[in-house]
């Protein structure tokens, strides 16, 4: 059994790596393409050299979304092909049951899934960020729409509004207000500066100008101030503030995760932001689906061609899969629905399906 396993493992290795270069590839020249319309704009004259360095550190991100896709087409390509030249027949005669070819793949299967966890999680993240702070420093900051970033955070007695229009490359936070209010939701104070740097537990801004409403006796007394530095203590992090100006797609399991936590805490609604947490957590499974899925067309019955029929099939089945996964996220959204449902969905009704194949093609037939 141990040669069979090899010669399985390596034959669908092969194929997902050649399907996935394939697509990786379509995908490279898609995007240069798009940049090749940035050249020479920016603050510094964008090259195609940083295009080319821009698109390449955004294939990690793509790598994560097709995986699954190329673990489904490379699998059916080995099985189809093994069932054409009656090799997976030799196979069975040599004791590769239906369960024990199940087992044989869903191994397979789950180390895609630990591949493509480390993919979403740690590679992709790390080069979307880098991609995103080689842009911002042609075109000046990194931001997102006409405003920038918004955060809430509740302190004991004061709740506080918080605008960040952009990130610098450096790591600095451009045009910063603080919008401060009371336990009745009064405003108490406005600060504003044009830049600020994170420190430990605390933000400091650098020419604030500070507004402060103060009600006596019926009347508001406002009191402005300028200051060279001001200090404000603050949980929220520069990760958070990040994650704010980023799409969530982008983010690791543990920072959505955090994100999701810190915008509960402060009564905000986080239903996209916690649909993005267990779509990360279902879509590396997706990998096992696929492998079930594609052990029924090692049964198929057919001598010469009909491979590239069943490929294509195949293309269409992981094309269904992505869709409807990001189909499901914004009904999910729309329609309030549980964000484990939202994100599981998908999942749930393709392992059905491929159990129900599974069951009908092998089992039975």
């Amino acid at each position: 059994m141990r040669t069979i396993r090899r010669l399985i493992y390596v034959e669908v290795l092969y194929a997902v790596l050649f399907v996935s270069v394939g697509f990786l590839g379509l995908f490279f020249f898609f995007d240069f393409v798009e940049e090749l319309g940035n050249v020479g704009r920016g603050v510094q004259a964008y090259r195609v050299t940083q295009a080319l360095v821009y698109v390449a550190l955004r294939m990690p991100s793509h790598l994560y979304e097709l995986l699954p896709i190329a673990v489904l087409i490379g699998t059916i390509f080995v099985m189809a092909r093994f069932a054409q030249s009656s090799e997976y027949t030799i196979l069975r005669t040599s004791g590769l049951g239906p369960w024990r070819a199940l087992r044989t793949l869903l191994v397979l299967g789950l180390g895609f899934t630990i591949l493509t966890f480390a993919t979403g999680d740690y590679l992709a993240p790390l080069s979307d960020r880098t991609a995103q702070l080689l842009k911002a420093r042609m075109s000046g900051g990194l931001t997102v729409g006409t405003t920038g970033a918004w955060l809430k955070e509740r302190q004991r007695y004061l709740s506080y509004n918080v605008n960040v229009f952009q990130l610098t490359p450096e790591g600095q936070m451009d045009r910063v207000r603080i919008f401060e209010a009371d336990s009745r939701g009064f405003l108490v104070s406005l600060t504003q500066a044009p830049r600020a740097t994170f420190a430990d537990g605390a933000w400091v801004l650098q020419d604030v100008e500070r507004t402060e409403f103060q009600s006596e006796g019926g009347t508001t007394k406002v009191e402005r101030l300028k200051l060279p530095t001001m200090r404000w203590p603050t949980e929220i992090t520069q990760e958070m503030v990040s994650v704010a100006l980023l799409k969530p797609d982008r983010m690791s399991t543990i920072a959505l995760f955090q994100y999701v936590r810190h915008l509960a805490a402060n009564s905000q609604t986080s239903q996209r932001y916690e649909i993005e947490f267990w779509r990360k957590v279902f879509y590396p499974l997706s990998c096992l689906v696929m492998v079930v899925l594609a052990l029924p067309f090692a049964y198929l019955h057919f001598r010469s061609g009909g491979i590239t029929s069943y490929v294509f099939g195949g293309v269409l089945i992981g094309i269904s899969f992505f869709l409807l996964n990001n189909v499901f996220g914004y009904i999910g959204n729309l329609q309030n629905w549980q964000p484990w449902v939202a994100a599981g969905a998908p999942g749930f009704l393709y392992t059905l399906m491929s159990l129900g194949a599974f069951g009908w093609l092998v089992l039975r037939r």
